[in-house]
């Protein structure tokens, strides 16, 4: 069956009831099927995409909100994908046009890989900064860092959830609490008995994410990676804004190799609010 002209293709909100369809369009494009992640995106976000009438879905993707319910700050767009029988047709126009309308003045963001962001460039979105993909098994050396960490606990839960939100510049509560239960790790950093950053390790295929990574200096951001790569066996893997080039220079002496650049990409603002200074990875470049 052929695929019906464009204007007749409706996109639908996806639920965790299309989690494997997603998984099967990520394996379809070549993409790992990450049903983990895609549970949480569906979940915590959410997903839109279109019916393919020979059954699975043509495309998906999934946005994730940010700040207050009624008015959000942020919206995080990921996953975009079309399946590989129905590419170059126009449909990924078609759908990433719906969202951001469906999004109506809330500012957008996305990280884009070098084949997707000649899309996201016509639809109006700007490239404000750059993210390098990094990957491998974590080799201890050199000084130990000196700040302290720990495994988070429940206590630790709105202190993380305020850290987080000043440095992200917007409130994540959704998707931040789900952390506990979607992450193998949580560790976070003190100071005098004060949070000083957390970060994350979740499990992804063959490798533990490290994210999101939130951390006062460089210092602290080293202790927790080290902290994280101390309790796995897996190659470790995490997108590093590169402006932090010591963090990424400690890395890759550390076993990590980059993979892959990506454009991080906004609508509606000239930059993506909060500190980046203290912003080194985010939870999943699907979510920020």
């Amino acid at each position: 069956m052929s695929t019906p002209s464009l204007p007749s293709l409706a996109v639908r909100r996806l639920t965790l009831r299309d989690l494997t369809a997603c998984a099967d369009l990520s394996e379809d494009r070549g993409w790992p099927r990450e049903e983990h992640k895609w549970g949480l995106l569906l979940t915590a976000g959410k997903g839109y995409g279109i019916d393919d009438p020979d059954g699975g879905l043509v495309s998906a993707c999934v946005v994730t909100e940010y700040g207050p319910q009624d008015h959000p700050a942020l919206g995080a767009v990921g996953m975009v994908l079309v399946a590989k029988r129905h590419a170059r047709r126009g449909i990924g126009r078609r759908l990433m046009r719906h969202v951001v309308s469906a999004m109506g003045t809330t500012p957008l963001t996305l990280h884009a890989t070098p084949y997707g962001r000649p899309l996201y460039e016509e639809l109006g979105f700007k490239v404000t900064g750059r993210a390098e993909m990094m990957r491998g098994h974590f080799t201890p050396g050199g000084p130990e860092p000196e700040v302290v960490t720990r495994a988070a606990t429940a206590e630790d839960l709105p202190a993380i959830l305020r850290l987080d939100e000043e440095v992200f510049g917007a409130d994540r509560t959704p998707i931040i609490t789900r952390l506990p239960a979607f992450a193998d790790r949580l560790r976070v950093a003190e100071e005098d008995r004060r949070l000083i950053g957390y970060a994350a390790a979740w499990p992804n295929m063959d490798t533990h994410v490290v994210g999101p990574l939130i951390a006062r200096d460089t210092e602290t951001a080293k202790a927790l990676i080290t902290s994280l790569a101390a309790h796995t066996d897996r190659p470790l893997r995490t997108d590093i804004d590169v402006r932090h080039e010591e963090l990424l220079a400690w890395a890759k002496e550390r076993g990590l190799a980059s993979v892959a650049f990506n454009a991080v990409m906004t609508y509606g603002i000239p930059e993506l609010p909060g500190d980046w200074t203290r912003r080194f990875a985010p939870l999943t470049v699907a979510a920020g």
